[in-house]
C-alpha cells in the first residue's frame, strides 16, 4: 500500500545554478539545499533542492512529533525520539512508484538534519547542560519533490508527482528574479564560551581521563556566538564563497536556520547496499605561500600522532558499520589520504561495507550515529566526558545532514564547520580530537584554524 504519491522525473531546460534556484524558495520552512560547493572535489556529484515536504518528523527532549498539512493514513507513530529512524524506515516503505532514470540519487523519501544531541536518545548520556536552543534535536521530512543538478552532465532533473510537473516546471524555469533579502550583518563581536586558559584546564581534564584509561581519544570543542540581523541565506552565500566544501548545506526550519560548510562525509549507501564512510581526523593550516603550504601538507601526512588518531576512529567506525553490514564485508581501501580545503588540509580515510537485504540506510545510520570522528573512542564514554567538560550543548554541530531515498541510496555529512542561527544569535563551533600526546597550545590553535574562513568572513 502506498501512502505517498507516485513520482516522475523530467529533465528541465534550465541553466541556472543551484544557488540561483534555491534563492526562489530559501524563505520556505523546511527548504533544504544539499550543496556540492567544492567544484573540483571528487565527492561533488549532485546539488539537490528539497521543498514543501508532505510530512515532518521532529524530535525534542526525547519526544518524537509528527506533523503534516495533508490527511495521510499513517501507521501509529512512536513517542520516543529513539524510534525516529525506525519510523522513517517504515514510512519509506509506503512510498509510491517512481518512473524516471534509475541513476538519479533521490527518488522520493526523507531528508533533513540530525543534531549531535539526538544521540542522547540513542545512548545513555548524563545531562549537565540545559538545552536552551529552540531548534529541534532532529528533523526528518518526507519530500515528494526534489530538484537534482547533475554536476558531471550539467543537467537538471525535476522529481515530482505527475500532476505537479507542469506547475513546478514553470516555478523553476521562470525568468523573473527572486525576491531580494535583507543584507546580513553581525551586530556584536564573536565570543567564545571558553578562553585559552579555560580550554587548557579542560584539556588537562581530558588528559587525566586518558591517563586513567577511560578513553583513548576525546573530541573537545568550543562554541562561538554573536548577535546578527538580516538574512541567514545571505550569510550562507558569504561563507560559501570563502569555503569550497563538498558537503555544504542550508536548511530553513520554522524558528531557525542551519548553515553548513562541511568537508566530511558520514555515510553513503547506493541502491545495491554498498556503504562508504570517510572520517576526517588530522588537520594542518593552509598557507598562501606555496612552499609553506606544501610543507604543512607533508607534515600532516607524516605525523605519527595524527595517523594514530585517524586509525583509532577508523577502528571505531569499522565497529559501528559491523552492527548492520554483512560479516567480512568491511574494508579500508584508502588510509591516511590528504584532502585540501580553503582553510586547512585534512587526513581522510575511506571505509566500505555491504548491507544485507534486510537492512537499510536508515538502520545503518541509526547504528552509527553520532559519527565517531567527532566524539572520540570508545564512543559512549567519550560522549559522557564531552557532556561534562563542554559548557553548552552542541545541537546541530557534529550531527549530520543528508537524504534517504526510498530506493536505498543515501548520503549524509558530519556537520562540522556548521552554524546555527536562531533568535538573532549565530552559533559556530570548533573542536578536535585529543589523545595522550596532544599539546594544549597546538590543539587550541587547531580550533582557530578550522574557523579561520568562517568567523572573519561574517565579521567583515
Amino acid at each position: 500500500m502506498s501512502v505517498f504519491p507516485d513520482l516522475c522525473a523530467i529533465k528541465l531546460n534550465c541553466q541556472a545554478s543551484a544557488v540561483e534556484l534555491f534563492q526562489r524558495c530559501q524563505h520556505e520552512s523546511y527548504a533544504l539545499l544539499l550543496d556540492s560547493a567544492a567544484q573540483s572535489h571528487e565527492n561533488c556529484a549532485y546539488d539537490i533542492i528539497f521543498r514543501q515536504p508532505q510530512l515532518v518528523l521532529s524530535c525534542k527532549a526525547g519526544k518524537l512529533n509528527v506533523s503534516s498539512d495533508e490527511n495521510l493514513e499513517l501507521p501509529p507513530a512512536p513517542e520516543s525520539a529513539a524510534d525516529l529512524c525506525r519510523y522513517a524506515e517504515q514510512l519509506n516503505e509506503l512510498s509510491g512508484h517512481y518512473k524516471g532514470p534509475s541513476d538519479l540519487p533521490f527518488q522520493g523519501g526523507f531528508a533533513g538534519a540530525f543534531g549531535y544531541d539526538h544521540g542522547r536518545s540513542l545512548e545513555v548520556i548524563p545531562e549537565f547542560n540545559a538545552d536552551h536552543y529552540r531548534s529541534p534535536d532532529a528533523v526528518l521530512a518526507y519530500y515528494s519533490q526534489a530538484l537534482i543538478i547533475d554536476r558531471k552532465t550539467n543537467t537538471t532533473w525535476l522529481v515530482a508527482p505527475a500532476e505537479q510537473l507542469e506547475a513546478l516546471t514553470r516555478f523553476w524555469c521562470q525568468t523573473t528574479s527572486a525576491e531580494s533579502t535583507e543584507p546580513f550583518q553581525l551586530v556584536s563581536d564573536w565570543q567564545s564560551n571558553m578562553n585559552q586558559q579555560q580550554y587548557t584546564d579542560k584539556f588537562e581534564a581530558v588528559q587525566n581521563y586518558l591517563l586513567a584509561g577511560d578513553a583513548y581519544q576525546i573530541n573537545l570543542a568550543q562554541r562561538y556566538s554573536a548577535n546578527y540581523q538580516g538574512s541567514e541565506w545571505q550569510a550562507y552565500l558569504k561563507l560559501r564563497q570563502a569555503n569550497s566544501a563538498p558537503f555544504s548545506a542550508f536548511m530553513r526550519l520554522t524558528d531557525s536556520a542551519i548553515l553548513s560548510l562541511s568537508p566530511e562525509r558520514f555515510l553513503l549507501t547506493d541502491a545495491h547496499g554498498l556503504v562508504e564512510t570517510k572520517p576526517i581526523k588530522g588537520t594542518r593550516p593552509r598557507f598562501g605561500d606555496e612552499h609553506r603550504d606544501q610543507e604543512s601538507q607533508e607534515a600532516l601526512l607524516n605525523a605519527d600522532k595524527d595517523r594514530a588518531e585517524n586509525l583509532m576512529i577508523v577502528d571505531l567506525l569499522r565497529n559501528d558499520l559491523s552492527k548492520n553490514c554483512q560479516p567480512n564485508s568491511i574494508k579500508t581501501p584508502r588510509l591516511f589520504a590528504i584532502e585540501s580545503f580553503p582553510a586547512v588540509h585534512h587526513l581522510v580515510s575511506t571505509i566500505i561495507g555491504q548491507l544485507p537485504p534486510d537492512r537499510t540506510a536508515l538502520s545503518l545510520f541509526n547504528g552509527a550515529f553520532p559519527g565517531g570522528s567527532i566524539t572520540g573512542a570508545p564512543k559512549i564514554r567519550a560522549m559522557q566526558i564531552i557532556e561534562e567538560l563542554e559548557p553548552h550543548r552542541r545541537n546541530i554541530y557534529c550531527g549530520s545532514m543528508g537524504y534517504f531515498s526510498q530506493h536505498g541510496r543515501s548520503d549524509t555529512s558530519i556537520t562540522i564547520r556548521t552554524l546555527l542561527a536562531e533568535n538573532g544569535q549565530l552559533y559556530c563551533w570548533a573542536g578536535g580530537g585529543l589523545v595522550a600526546d596532544s599539546t594544549a597550545a597546538e590543539e587550541y590553535q587547531e580550533t582557530k584554524d578550522k574557523v579561520s574562513r568562517i568567523l572573519p568572513v561574517l565579521a567583515s
